[in-house]
């Protein structure tokens, strides 16, 4: 899967999940202060994410320590789930 693939289909995912009550862009935050899901959306949104994955053919693993790490999380942002949904998409 390529990255535009993997970024629509993330922000799809955000948008139902959110019931279309924000704008989703790229670079808008997943965690922290300013961010746009709660945990409980926020594993809404992993869950998902691993169905569509199954239904492409691979595994979503969202539950890395690494992933938890702010720094350095694949949920820093919108773009940065979307990378790491379609680097897996490509093991």
């Amino acid at each position: 899967m390529n990255l535009e693939d993997s970024i629509k289909i993330v922000i799809s995912v955000i948008n139902t999940v959110l019931e279309g009550k924000e704008e989703i862009t790229e670079d808008k935050q997943l965690i922290g202060g300013e961010s746009l899901l709660d945990s409980m959306k926020l594993v809404e949104v992993c869950l998902a994410l691993e169905d569509l994955a199954d239904e492409h053919g691979f595994e979503f693993d969202w539950t890395s320590e690494v992933a938890m790490s702010k720094s350095r999380s694949m949920f820093r942002n919108v773009a940065a789930l979307a990378e790491e949904f379609a680097n897996q998409s490509e093991v």
